[in-house]
């Protein structure tokens, strides 16, 4: 049974808009002011918050931004209950972050409509879709059937690349976001001397480019196969139209680029203050978490090139094939090749500095 909180001052209104709820087979929790309800919201975690905006102690407004500011409760689909006198202040409100808002005095369907489309929305997006290309096809196709918006496959383009061909540059301009449909990709700086750094790791599935398009900048870095891949390119327009069409998604992106940056202030941290010997440990234990498949309880292992692991690591090429003997004799890895199996990641993840 989902759960909704109704914050509303008004006792009639409160009840009767409870009732209304509770009839439809929902878990009704109330608060008769925007104090008690941002509590309730913190503790209780509801599917959907239903919200008066002019309220004492605490009005709408201030319940979206403090529920805002809380990763918890942020992404809980949120409703604004507006009488027709405040119609000219919605747009505040939806700017804010607001989902949907009721005009009051409303019926019975209207508000239900209103309930069930959201709650449906956030049903869907929240499925926790198959791993791999197909599940992030299934979760575009869904977002685009959701805002009736022209299909995100349409005019999808595919491009095969060779292990070690170069995808883009730093410096172009991005025309969409590339989705990984096989294979794996890095992405990389180089500086004035042409050497260069590994600054991410992609692979099936993966979405990648993402941060300059939405940051309306040129490539900040370069991207390049690993082995021989397709990607997928999903252009600007319709990126663009996911991101400003539903609040949901755009979340998920705003995560994903939280998330980066955190990676890349660890690897940051780590080049700054980790003996070389460790941190081509940390690369070839990254390697494993990035690349291995999660129903799979084989030793893992890779096709690498010792300049990508020099790169990943922040050293020379010389270096890190001298650690990576060091590790074949301790019997760490096992090397074939260009092929490097790990033998012992624990020991790998644990080395000291």
């Amino acid at each position: 049974m989902k759960k909704i909180l109704l914050i509303e001052d008004n006792n009639d209104m409160r009840e009767n808009t409870a009732e209304i709820l509770e009839l439809a087979n929902y878990n009704v929790l109330t608060a008769k002011n925007g104090k008690i309800g941002v509590e309730l919201a913190q503790k209780e975690l509801p599917d959907l918050i239903i919200c008066d905006i002019m309220m004492p102690v605490l009005d709408g407004y201030g319940v979206l931004h403090m529920l805002s500011k809380n990763n918890e409760t942020a992404s809980i689909p949120f409703i604004f209950l507006t009488a027709k006198t405040e119609r000219s202040d919605l747009r505040k409100g939806m700017e804010m972050g607001a989902d949907d808002y009721v005009t009051k005095p409303f019926d019975d369907i209207e508000l239900l409509r209103a309930v069930e489309s959201r709650l449906k929305k956030t049903d869907i997006l929240k499925t926790e879709y198959s791993k791999g290309v197909q599940g992030v096809y299934d979760f575009l196709d869904e977002i685009k059937n959701i805002d009736d918006l022209k299909k995100i496959s349409d005019g999808r383009k595919t491009f095969k690349y060779k292990k070690k061909d170069v995808i883009y540059s730093e410096g172009g301009y991005p025309s969409g976001i590339y989705l990984i449909v096989k294979g794996k990709v890095k992405t990389y700086k180089t500086n004035e001397d042409g050497k260069e750094y590994i600054t991410s790791l992609f692979k099936e599935g993966d979405f990648f480019s993402y941060s300059d398009l939405l940051e309306n900048t040129t490539y900040t870095e370069s991207a390049a196969a690993l082995e021989d891949t397709e990607v997928n390119i999903i252009p600007k327009e319709d990126f663009f139209a996911l991101i400003y069409k539903n609040s949901e998604v755009a979340k998920r992106f705003i995560k994903l680029l939280a998330n980066n940056l955190i990676e890349k202030e660890n690897q940051l941290l780590k080049l700054a203050y980790n003996s070389v010997r460790k941190r081509v440990a940390e690369a070839l234990v990254q390697l494993q978490k990035r690349y291995t498949s999660d129903n799979t309880s084989e030793k893992f292992q890779m096709a690498i090139s010792r300049e990508d692991v020099a790169n990943m690591a922040g050293t020379s090429t010389e270096t890190a094939i001298r650690s990576l003997s060091d590790f074949k004799e301790e019997k760490l890895i096992e090397i074939k090749g260009s092929t490097i199996t790990l033998l012992n990641v624990a020991k790998l993840e644990n080395m000291k500095n």
